[in-house]
């Protein structure tokens, strides 16, 4: 089988699952034999980004980071799944025109959906005043107008939005059906 590099890109609020998400669509790809790697957002700012703030402009130069590494990985045939809240349209369109087949995942979830299943306390914290520049609370967050999915994961089970990713994916061509999709359609 030959593979296509591309990037499907997770992004939506602290907490709104695109972690969960990506590591499911992860063993799912690698089971139909793609070669993949996810980069997730915390991890990355611990590593790749150590040292960088929460000022727009240091999370723009995070998420640029991470569409970096995405082409390459992407350029190399390899399909690159990040995580990450990418808080800005701009950057997100910008990555959108530089980086092959981009396929944009928004994982929607209301914040008090959010600040109840929010085991770190951080909504409550930042709805208090007592954190500061928190996205989608005193920061902005800026919903993706035309993402290729949306995952409501207030509505959703992890599972349904895993089916709808795959299906759009195999939908746009860049996986293939699995072959018990194949067999059902047969």
């Amino acid at each position: 089988m030959e593979q296509t590099g591309f990037t499907i890109w997770f992004t939506g609020l602290s907490g709104a699952g695109k972690t969960t998400l990506a590591r499911l669509l992860e063993p799912e790809l690698q089971a139909r034999g793609y070669k993949v790697e996810v980069l997730d957002g915390d991890i990355i700012r611990t590593n790749l980004s150590k040292g960088l703030g929460f000022s727009k402009e240091d999370r723009d130069t995070n998420i640029r980071r991470i569409g970096f590494v995405c082409d390459l990985l992407a350029r190399n045939d390899v399909i690159a799944i990040a995580a990450a809240i990418s808080p800005y349209k701009e950057v997100r369109d910008e990555l959108r025109d530089s980086l092959r087949n981009f396929v944009e995942v928004y994982v929607e979830c209301p914040i008090p959906v959010l600040a109840e299943r929010d085991v770190k306390g951080l909504y409550k914290k930042a709805l208090a005043g007592e954190i500061k520049n928190f996205t989608g609370i005193d920061d902005p967050y800026e919903a993706p107008e035309n993402p290729e999915i949306i995952a409501h994961s207030d509505s959703e089970t992890p599972e349904q939005s895993l089916a709808k990713i795959l299906a759009k994916l195999e939908e746009m061509q860049l996986i293939a059906a699995s072959k018990i999709d194949a067999a059902n359609a047969n």
